[in-house]
């Protein structure tokens, strides 16, 4: 069986240097400031909201590579990829259209709420001991359908979905654009659910909890960090795979990475083009074994582990069930 989990980010090339946005939040129709505003790096822990004028000031360094996502309850969400060298920008918000409120009603469709919210948990938050630490604070603003026919459970949100990570201490507000389970088999009178593959895409901001800087919390986050796609990604645009780690491996023999990889340095911009030869497996720390294939010609990824496209890498094993929970903030150790 072959798992699929993905998450779509924008990414852009780093600039050095530290900067400032300042900028004003208003209605479109009625031209009117917004307040409380949230305005965030998307998937980082850096953020703010807008204050009685509508005004917002955040600052950002040359490690934060994601998007700007300005969000408001009832209004349509504005994402902002060319951000850099701005600076005192309007944006005018867009009241919702609610006329799809009604599709996104849940209705009686052969799984329970509980069956479904279950199985929903289970591939948002994760299976690890990571993923069973979280809670999730909201979980009546989750709509769950289930279509019989193509065996696939859909989940979507009006709002963002809390959870409070517990072992790496982070309440993370996940804005869910698309959620999709499919299922090989099912068979509901006795919960037996197999499991095809998965795909979710959205954007997060990570906020510290009170235990944020304890031994403890250091010690999980760097055993998450360890061993996962983004430990890898950077590992290999500093191209030290090996002294990471990971070893690479093409069928049951163990092989020199750079056989496989080949890695090119970009003029224009600080991601490097990876070409990948054929599928491999990689093996870290001598017992976590995850698989790698790539159906694009081409990925670039960049000093902080963010790699584009998305759609076309996709990692199966240990790094393919990865979730939600076992996921660190992209700005995590990050220096200036």
């Amino acid at each position: 069986m072959k798992l699929k989990s993905f998450l779509f980010f924008i990414l852009l090339p780093c600039i050095c240097g530290s900067q400032v946005i300042k900028g004003k939040i208003i209605d479109k129709a009625t031209k009117q400031p917004l307040e409380t505003v949230a305005v965030y790096f998307d998937n980082t822990t850096i953020g703010t909201t807008t204050d009685e004028k509508g005004e917002f000031s955040i600052s950002y360094t040359e490690a934060i590579q994601s998007t700007l996502v300005i969000s408001y309850l009832g209004y349509e969400k504005v994402l902002i990829s060319d951000f850099r060298n701005q600076n005192n920008i309007t944006i005018e918000m867009v009241e919702a259209d609610n006329e799809l409120d009604e599709v996104l009603i849940e209705y009686d469709d052969g799984l329970t709420r509980k069956q479904k919210l279950r199985l929903f948990k289970k591939e948002f938050l994760g299976s690890s001991t990571f993923g069973k630490s979280c809670t999730i604070l909201n979980e009546d603003d989750i709509i769950l359908n289930y279509d019989k026919q193509d065996r696939t459970l859909h989940a979507s949100a009006r709002v963002p979905i809390v959870v409070k990570n517990k072992a790496l201490q982070y309440e993370v507000n996940f804005d869910v654009k698309d959620f999709e389970i499919e299922f090989r088999y099912v068979d509901p009178s006795i919960n037996k659910f197999v499991l095809k593959k998965v795909a979710f895409q959205g954007t997060s901001f990570y906020k510290n909890l009170e235990k944020a800087d304890r031994k403890k919390t250091l010690k999980n986050r760097e055993k998450a960090y360890k061993g996962s796609i983004q430990h890898f990604m950077r590992s290999l645009y500093k191209e030290n795979i090996r002294d990471e780690g990971y070893r690479i491996f093409s069928g049951k023999f163990m092989v020199n990475e750079w056989a496989h990889f080949r890695i090119e340095k970009s003029k224009d911009s600080s991601y490097k083009k990876v070409v990948l030869k054929d599928k491999v497996s990689i093996l870290y720390d001598k017992k976590f074994q995850s698989s790698l294939e790539v159906l694009v010609p081409e990925f670039f990824v960049n000093s902080y582990g963010y790699y584009l496209p998305i759609l076309g890498v996709y990692f199966s094993g240990e790094m393919g069930s990865q979730r939600l929970g076992d996921m660190l903030p992209f700005d995590y150790e990050l220096k200036d």
